[in-house]
């Protein structure tokens, strides 16, 4: 072997010597960064995996929420249906049933006038009533509105009692000049 090459040899162990030791010191480096930055990382990883399972949860709960209340939504809904249903057939018969008594109330035994005298109308008010007007004489004329039940006055027929209880009432005659031929 020649001379020269233990000078060269030492050169080369020296590099790789010097190449090992900045290997080893950018290790150490490395590892002592990533010691003080790695229970950073874990934590930071943490409150990530933290934050999703909350949201996870919440979204979890929200639904769970919704199905349930849309449970309770049709429950209600059904239970309120047969309510309304039952006080609307109990309202429709009260209804007929006043619509009925209107017709007949004239022939009751609480009717205290002559059957003949009363006019049904129906609207606003429902009788008319013409007091002796079958004897020749009438006594009085009455405007009468039968309610049945807990009924009570519309505002109408309230205004339609006022006036009467006012004494604006009056009587008019009106005499057309229209005849038959000008119809034709």
């Amino acid at each position: 072997m020649p001379e020269n090459i233990y000078p060269l040899l030492f050169l080369f162990t020296l590099i790789l010597l010097g190449l090992a030791v900045v290997a080893v010191l950018f290790l150490a480096y490395k590892y002592f960064s990533a010691k003080e930055e790695l229970p950073k990382l874990v934590r930071r990883e943490f409150e990530q995996w933290r934050s999703r399972e909350i949201e996870a949860i919440k979204e979890n709960s929200l639904s769970l929420a919704r199905r349930e209340m849309q449970i309770e939504l049709e429950r209600w809904k059904r239970e309120v249906e047969s309510r309304v249903r039952l006080d609307a057939i109990q309202k429709s018969q009260a209804v007929t049933l006043g619509k009925i008594t209107e017709h007949f109330i004239p022939y009751l035994p609480d009717f205290t006038y002559n059957p003949k005298d009363a006019r049904f109308i129906g609207s606003p008010i429902d009788f008319i009533i013409f007091d002796g007007l079958t004897e020749g004489e009438v006594k009085k004329v009455v405007f009468m509105e039968i309610k049945t039940g807990s009924a009570s006055l519309n505002t109408r027929e309230r205004r339609i009692r006022d006036a009467i209880q006012k004494g604006m009432v009056a009587w008019e005659e009106l005499h057309s000049s229209l005849s038959l031929e000008e119809l034709s």
